[in-house]
């Protein structure tokens, strides 16, 4: 089962959440005396320290899910969910129902149980303390063998300042505008960084549409410029600030999954 990236951050009391490790998925497979693992693309895996602690494990077979990684030069396998256990698949009984049967598993080093992430903000939790991100997972999901949205990756973000310098026409019932064309002013020139389309609520699409009616232009701002929209789009003067969230910068200088964090100024 894997999850799908948001940009969305929220809580609420039909989600749990769970640190998102930087390593390598791994199922593990009991059979009695032997065990196997593979890799998210189904490659063997030899890491005899977790083959033999699950191999010692007091249940006759099982499946196992979870992430590996090797901190400070240490494997360490850290299990979020169990597929199959003593005979019979589990993947129809919900997540707490399957957290509660690993709960009665003695796991012991290399193996880990995956705790919840107990916090108002969990992925402001994850930005401090340097992990890759949170997943929340519905408290109720079955397991599903695909990209599920019962399970939802919260990758932790980059920020920075850009300067507005345009916007598009909203699509649908969409009010205000569709999303801030923004860019960063380098060496001399006005850059084009990428399209603005989440962050905002109504009233906030409203008044930014209201202030940046009052600075259009009928030229684009930007001096350097790969992928500007054609159709719908608005020309303003480079004078509205906002603080933006994403992942990453892409190989052709765009932000990748930004959202609208503030309006600076």
């Amino acid at each position: 089962m894997a999850a799908t990236l948001t940009q969305e951050r929220f809580t609420g009391p039909e989600w749990i959440f769970e640190r998102k490790f930087d390593g390598i998925r791994l199922l593990a497979y009991k059979n009695g005396e032997t065990v196997e693992l593979y890799s998210r693309n189904q490659l063997p895996q030899l890491i005899p320290s977790v083959i033999e602690a699950v191999k010692n494990l007091p249940v006759q077979d099982a499946i196992f899910d979870g992430e590996v990684t090797w901190p400070r030069g240490d494997v360490a396998y850290h299990v979020f969910d169990v597929m199959w256990l003593d005979g019979r698949s589990v993947t129809s009984l919900t997540l707490e129902q399957r957290r509660a049967l690993l709960a009665q598993l003695p796991l012991a080093p290399p193996l880990y149980r995956v705790d919840l992430v107990d916090d108002e903000s969990p992925w402001e939790l994850a930005q401090r303390e340097g992990w890759e991100g949170v997943i929340a997972k519905r408290r109720d999901s079955t397991y599903e063998h695909r990209r599920s949205k019962q399970w939802l990756k919260m990758k932790c973000e980059l920020s920075d300042e850009f300067v507005v310098g345009g916007f598009t026409d909203p699509q649908g019932k969409r009010v205000g505008l569709g999303a801030l064309l923004v860019g960063q002013f380098k060496d001399g020139e006005f850059v084009f960084a990428g399209k603005i389309g989440t962050g905002f609520d109504n009233a906030m699409l409203l008044e930014l549409r209201e202030r940046l009616d009052k600075l259009e232009i009928e030229k684009t701002p930007f001096t350097k410029a790969v992928g500007l929209p054609r159709l719908r789009a608005h020309w303003v003067r480079p004078e509205v600030v906002v603080r933006v969230g994403f992942i990453e910068w892409t190989t052709h200088g765009k932000l990748r999954h930004p959202r609208l964090l503030s309006v600076v100024k």
